[in-house]
């Protein structure tokens, strides 16, 4: 709407944006390490011009304008849309998850009925788990089970390492398999489970 209704400053964000993908076409298949120097030097410059033509330019648009709300939500979601600047792992977008999760959505009018928010909260949150152990080829039992022998003990700022994008490397390492082989709970049910 934005476009037809205020081409110059549509195109012109459109511009920006188009050069944040660009760069991120070319990070690709990047190490983590260098994909997060690569955005510092090359994305976060037109990250910042971005925010700062959204400063400049809120003031000058009528409020109820298509590009008012675009601005707006810029400005009202800075943080969460420069994250990616400072981890690598971090996807530019959202949009692989929100392709992913078409189907959550589309049951959204199955779980109307789940009983209280706190349990649509919480079928939410294990949906989209799942979800996510799905995408990354991930056995959604063995991750659960495994996640919650880890969380009790697991350092808050280390929570992505968590998520099944990175369960992988995060299994791998010497200090997770231990918590693991120490957890009792996960030792009782490897006993008693069927193979994985």
């Amino acid at each position: 709407k934005a476009l037809s209704s205020d081409p110059e400053r549509a195109k012109h964000a459109l511009s920006l944006m188009k050069g944040l993908f660009r760069i991120e076409r070319d990070l690709a298949t990047a190490p983590r390490k260098k994909r997060e120097k690569a955005r510092k030097a090359k994305s976060k410059p037109i990250v910042d011009a971005f925010f700062r033509w959204c400063d400049e330019q809120r003031p000058r648009v009528l409020d109820e304008a298509p590009i008012s709300k675009a601005l707006n939500y810029a400005h009202n979601q800075r943080v969460a849309l420069a994250r990616f600047l400072d981890d690598g792992r971090l996807p530019m977008t959202n949009n692989i998850s929100e392709r992913h999760l078409r189907r959550e959505a589309i049951g959204r009018k199955n779980w109307l009925f789940v009983g209280s928010d706190d349990g649509a909260r919480t079928n939410t949150i294990f949906v989209s788990l799942l979800a996510s152990c799905q995408l990354h080829g991930i056995e959604p039992r063995a991750y659960l089970r495994d996640l919650f022998c880890l969380l009790p003990s697991w350092p808050k700022k280390r929570a992505l390492e968590l998520a099944p994008a990175y369960w992988r490397e995060t299994l791998e390492h010497e200090d997770t398999q231990q918590r693991l082989a120490a957890n009792v709970y996960r030792s009782v049910t490897l006993e008693h489970s069927p193979p994985e």
